[in-house]
């Protein structure tokens, strides 16, 4: 979403404007229903829209990118797999998806978003159907509070009305005023229809660094115990987690009623990174850069990074994010 603050609701009307009058066959070029029939098909298969052609879930395609590139969280990789699954092949699901990713930065949770988005739509992230807030961009201004929640919900209803299989991703929602997420609580809930809208083919994921440290502390207690990181298992982490997120007052689901209505289907923790997970990364982020992968250089810019503890060096403290740029400087 490239809209932010006064600008979205305005974003909205054009959008719809401008897809409702374009006229894929001109009739005075075309003569013929045939001829017509030949051009809306064309035009469908050329220009996004809501149907098979262009969403169309692959859950083998997600499981193998969520094994093949999303490195170090088993834990976030079975739970991504069968929550987004199950939810796709339900013909006659009872409310929307709704995930909400927690961990520290550079963890893999808007790459995670981005697999899924590309399992799903043909286009991927720039699909038209695919919309992404950003806490600090898009509502940085508590003064307009109510502004937003309005702007929000006009935003999703008029998404969700124009293709009932919308994903909607919320990054920063530990910086997201709080309230601001309860204004689409009953979108999220287990309604039919709202004002003849169904919401129930939607998605909506929440990105938070809340809930970080409690994540951490688990994989520490692990390590300090001897554990294999692989034991740590989902719930190790949940209860704990939404407890910490529910209870945290910088985060944007503090005293909202998403956690104790249990809208949340799934609270996915992403665990801190070891060194070989950043090792994975910087190979991975070399060969996405048309470079053949060089373990001298990968391994030199890793151990020049920040680890924790201080002696054991076993968790990154800044995960894969950073890497891309700190590779140009050993490249």
């Amino acid at each position: 979403m490239k809209a932010s603050g006064s600008t979205l609701l305005r974003y909205v009307v054009l959008t719809s404007a401008l897809v409702g009058a374009f006229e894929p066959v001109s009739t005075a070029v075309v003569a013929g229903m045939g001829a017509a029939a030949l051009g809306r098909k064309l035009y469908h298969y050329l220009y996004e829209n809501c149907d098979g052609n262009w969403i169309n879930f692959n859950s083998s395609a997600l499981e193998v990118d969520l094994q093949a590139k999303l490195f170090g969280q088993h834990v976030a990789t079975r739970v991504i797999l069968k929550a987004v699954s199950g939810f796709m092949n339900n013909e006659n699901p009872k409310k929307p998806l709704v995930l909400s990713l927690h961990g520290w930065t550079g963890t893999g949770k808007n790459f995670v978003s981005q697999l899924i988005a590309e399992s799903i739509y043909r286009k991927g992230m720039s699909s038209g159907f695919v919309h992404l807030f950003t806490a600090t961009a898009h509502f940085p201004h508590e003064m307009h509070l109510e502004s937003y929640k309005t702007q929000l919900q006009q935003w999703i209803k008029g998404n969700v009305t124009n293709c009932p299989r919308s994903m909607f991703i919320f990054d920063e929602m530990d910086k997201m005023h709080p309230g601001l997420i309860d204004s689409i609580k009953p979108y999220l809930d287990y309604y039919e229809t709202l004002d003849g809208v169904s919401y129930r083919q939607a998605i909506f994921i929440f990105l938070s660094n809340a809930g970080g440290e409690n994540i951490v502390q688990v994989a520490l207690d692990f390590w300090t115990a001897g554990r294999d990181r692989e034991e740590i298992e989902l719930k190790h982490l949940e209860t704990a987690l939404s407890l910490s997120v529910f209870n945290n007052k910088n985060s944007g689901f503090w005293h909202t009623s998403l956690i104790d209505k249990n809208l949340v289907d799934y609270f996915v923790p992403f665990l801190p990174l070891e060194y070989k997970h950043v090792v994975q990364c910087g190979m991975a982020e070399m060969h996405a850069k048309g470079r053949t992968p060089d373990m001298d250089v990968v391994d030199q810019m890793a151990r020049d990074m920040s680890f924790f503890p201080k002696e054991e060096r076993v968790f990154a403290r800044q995960g894969c994010k950073v890497i891309s740029s700190r590779l140009d400087f050993y490249i």
